[in-house]
């Protein structure tokens, strides 16, 4: 826990939401003669699909820390500790990817793993997506509409607690319907959360240098749709 901590971020949201949505639910009727192997509400084979998710979306942030060698300057440091210190991300985001995937075989349900491992497919691709724009940070960006960002969003966002909410549900043995519901709640959550950091380089109380600024942030697709492109790219250039 104290790995992951930063008293500005608590980056353990996906996994408590896991823990909320199962207890919320509770158990379904098929599985009422089971309640016995509940504690507060909650079955164990949740809670550590709470701890997988945790897992995967830690996993994640040590690979994002991977450095780009081509891109550092001499002021950066030295070359070696910058390559060592990609050897050990890799490792240790592999690592701990290792023990989510280990973790999700002794649950010993199928479409659990289908559904988690889906996602960790979904996370590399937004992941790879998302490198491949920065690249072009400084350019005019693509004409992307609000339906392609939240396309992205749930690719690189979305997806892992989405199909882990899903998947507490398909634990405790609920119907399709619920688990829709549930898959529905993790997606729209994530992407409100991904809102509100998009908007906060536009809100002056809260905004600092070191935040990142993207025109393929959430408010400047949505004026862009408001506008329309000729006049959006007026707009920037002035």
């Amino acid at each position: 826990r104290g790995f992951v901590y930063d008293s500005r971020n608590n980056l353990q949201m996906r996994g408590l939401v896991v823990l909320l949505i199962s207890k919320a639910a509770g158990p379904s009727t098929a599985e009422l003669s089971f309640q016995h192997n509940m504690v507060s509400g909650i079955y164990s084979s949740q809670r550590s699909l709470a701890e997988i998710t945790e897992l995967i979306h830690t996993a994640f942030l040590v690979h994002r820390g991977i450095v780009n060698i081509g891109e550092l300057k001499s002021c950066d440091g030295p070359l070696k500790d910058m390559q060592f210190g990609n050897k050990m991300a890799v490792l240790s985001g592999d690592f701990l990817l290792a023990n989510a995937c280990t973790s999700l075989a002794q649950l010993q349900n199928t479409k659990v793993v289908e559904l988690i491992s889906s996602a960790i497919g979904d996370l590399v691709q937004g992941i790879y997506y998302e490198n491949s724009k920065s690249s072009e940070e400084n350019c005019l960006t693509d004409d992307i509409g609000i339906s392609t960002w939240k396309e992205q969003v749930y690719l690189s966002h979305s997806a892992l607690l989405a199909k882990s909410c899903q998947a507490a549900m398909e634990l405790a043995k609920h119907t399709a319907e619920i688990q829709d519901m549930a898959f529905q709640y993790g997606k729209h959550m994530s992407m409100s959360h991904k809102l509100h950091s998009d908007l906060q380089p536009f809100v002056k109380e809260s905004s600092s240098d070191t935040m990142a600024f993207s025109l393929n942030s959430a408010p400047a697709v949505l004026h862009q749709e408001f506008l329309g492109r000729e006049a959006w790219i007026k707009q920037i250039r002035e």
